[in-house]
């Protein structure tokens, strides 16, 4: 099966099923469970009209959705809802959909692409552009959650905690096409931060302010990426960082810590300094021994290890570092950083450079090398 042919057809099939009478939102969906059926059946089986055969199983789709539509607005005004939406009002729709796209009965990847089509407005094209899968996969995907919360009863949707996870998990994964994840989670956190009063609600806010306000200065002009003891200060938002700085003292204010807000106190050192040689390292420490208490997380371990060996020394940190799972992401990285900074050129050349084999992106894969070259050099 020819998926670049899939991708060619979907925009002229959703623009027959609009004159048709269908909406675009509705088209698009008929088009997606469409495309479900097509990746099942024309393996075996192609038709001789593609582009036929997609609009009639969509416009089928959709008459199917209709009727679904109206078949759950009678049983709705027989019974009433059966949507709790908890402690969102009843009245805000989209954040209602917000915390049903987090039910429990989701996977977080389905999650996440079924808020950022349901809540956040975005097309299944700009979502599989931003996620870099083919637009016949995201669709697949959110086909399926919607399949899975077709069956479920609607009156466990995800609790903040978990709607939380899902807003930072679009925030991590950044941008790239011409959506910007990163400008949509803040977006949609801020509904939240304005609908309830949360103190892990205000400590994501803050985070997310605190890392987008260095934004600027993370890449060169040429797209290499520039580590934060490198970034020109300068460039720094700092109206962002005055702002998520607010929010999080008055999070912390309620005396009810949770680990988005130790995440944004950490970042929150680390952008109220003026030069790498005034950070904090003792207390962002403390704060990872916090994070660690927090979470038990293998991740907020490695990190506190670059902090303890910032603040005793890179011999205390190879030492803790030891203990840890050397499978962990970005385990030789911080290797290599504490062997650079106790001396051994050599060694943290070679680490680094094993880091680089395993780097998540291409543009920290080039930074890697570029650091190992640069003590190879020299």
């Amino acid at each position: 099966m020819n998926e670049e042919l899939l991708r060619e057809l979907v925009p002229a099939v959703i623009g027959i099923l609009r004159r048709r009478g269908a909406e675009f939102a509705a088209a698009e969906d008929a088009v997606q469970e469409a495309l479900i059926e097509a990746l099942s059946s024309w393996a075996e089986n192609p038709p001789r009209d593609p582009k036929g055969w997609l609009v009639t199983v969509a416009w089928r789709k959709f008459l199917d959705q209709v009727r679904a539509e109206q078949a759950r607005h009678l049983r709705e005004e027989r019974l009433g809802s059966d949507i709790d939406p908890g402690v969102v009002s009843a009245a805000d729709d989209s954040l209602q959909l917000l915390f049903l796209c987090a039910h429990p009965a989701l996977t977080p990847a389905s999650a996440v692409a079924l808020t950022l089509r349901a809540v956040g407005g975005l097309t299944t094209r700009q979502i599989a552009e931003a996620y870099l899968v083919p637009e016949a996969t995201m669709a697949q995907r959110i086909s399926r959650a919607k399949r899975t919360l077709a069956g479920q009863r609607l009156d466990a949707p995800g609790d903040v905690a978990t709607v939380l996870r899902v807003l930072y998990l679009i925030f991590n994964e950044g941008f790239s096409g011409d959506v910007d994840l990163v400008a949509e989670a803040i977006r949609l956190t801020r509904q939240l931060h304005a609908a309830i009063t949360h103190p892990e609600v205000m400590g994501l806010l803050a985070l997310m302010l605190l890392h987008h306000a260095r934004r600027p200065a993370r890449f060169t002009a040429e797209g290499a990426l520039v580590s934060l003891a490198e970034q020109d200060r300068a460039r720094w938002d700092t109206t962002l960082i005055a702002e998520g700085v607010v929010i999080l003292q008055s999070a912390l204010g309620q005396d009810r810590l949770g680990e988005f807000q130790v995440q944004a106190a950490i970042a929150a050192l680390h952008a109220d300094t003026a030069t790498v040689a005034e950070t904090d390292w003792v207390q962002i420490l403390e704060w990872y021994d916090e994070l660690v208490r927090l979470t038990g997380s293998p991740i907020a371990r490695l990190n506190r290890v670059v902090a303890l060996g910032e603040a005793d020394g890179p011999r205390a940190g190879l030492a803790a570092l030891a203990e840890l799972d050397p499978t962990l992401p970005r385990y030789a990285a911080v290797a290599a950083h504490l062997h650079e900074a106790d001396g051994d050129r050599a060694g943290a050349a070679a680490l680094f450079a094993d880091a680089a084999r395993s780097a998540a992106s291409t543009a920290e894969r080039d930074h890697l090398v570029h650091r190992a070259a640069r003590l190879n050099s020299t």
